[in-house]
């Protein structure tokens, strides 16, 4: 059975995936707190530029969508995107 963050890891990494050139190398971990719940998003170094976006427009969207995911389990969640 899947848990919350199961959900939400696999969610990150396929919107992700969708935009990378290397798909292989995407990698999500969680770091659970008490309060803030982190998604820690890892992409080729290519390919880190497609997630970020023009002026953060795109690594926006993805805290946006996982951010209203986490609201949806009560849970507070970002997304952090590392080079």
């Amino acid at each position: 059975m899947h848990s919350a963050f199961d959900l939400l890891e696999e969610l990150l990494a396929e919107i992700a995936k969708a935009l990378v050139d290397y798909p292989e190398e995407v990698q999500v971990q969680t770091i659970q707190g008490q309060a803030l719940n982190i998604l820690e998003l890892r992409v080729h170094p290519e390919d880190l530029g497609k997630v970020i976006g023009r002026h953060g427009h795109t690594a926006n969207a993805l805290r946006t969508i996982i951010g209203a995911a986490g609201w949806k389990l009560h849970k507070h969640v970002t997304v952090e995107i590392i080079d």
